[in-house]
């Protein structure tokens, strides 16, 4: 595990890694994952709230979101970043993902942490996201609250609504 941490580097997405993200998107999800087109739009439009984990060059892991005034996560739009302003008050994660053969060895903790500092510099007032209930408890050791049970059935899913407030100025 030093080894791998210490040939990582989180770091703001570039174009070129478009296919390593899809990479990881499909082997994260299912039904809920992003297309190659959502993920290349996400790039090309928030490359500011989109960071990945990169492994001596090869990327392992990703954090991707959107930035608006709403809080209403259950505009299916947002995914397909309409309703996105970079100077929008809060962030939305939509995906949070590690390839499978790196899971538990921290790196999602890392985007995390990553990913909070990042939105403090960006003034954001809060980051939300949706998560299934047996993630709660995770994102929760990152301070995040749970606003209950989302409208949400993306996927076919039920959903949580996580909510950490920044106190940005």
């Amino acid at each position: 595990m030093d080894t791998l941490m210490e040939g990582l580097k989180i770091r703001f997405v570039k174009e070129q890694d478009l296919n390593g993200c899809y990479e990881i998107e499909s082997a994260s999800y299912t039904t809920e994952g992003a297309t190659r087109e959502k993920i290349k739009t996400r790039i090309r439009l928030f490359p500011g709230g989109f960071l990945v984990a990169d492994f001596k060059g090869s990327l392992i892991g990703m954090i991707n979101s959107a930035s608006t005034n709403t809080e209403d996560l259950t505009n299916e739009e947002l995914k397909d970043m309409i309703g996105h302003h970079n100077n929008g008050k809060n962030t939305v994660i939509f995906s949070l993902a590690v390839l499978p053969e790196f899971r538990g060895k921290g790196i999602s903790k890392k985007l995390m942490e990553k990913f909070i500092e990042v939105s403090k510099k960006l003034k954001k007032k809060k980051i939300l996201l949706l998560c299934k209930s047996d993630l709660i408890p995770y994102y929760q050791k990152f301070g995040f609250f749970d606003l209950g049970k989302s409208k949400s059935r993306h996927g076919g899913f039920k959903w949580h609504v996580m909510c950490l407030p920044l106190n940005a100025e």
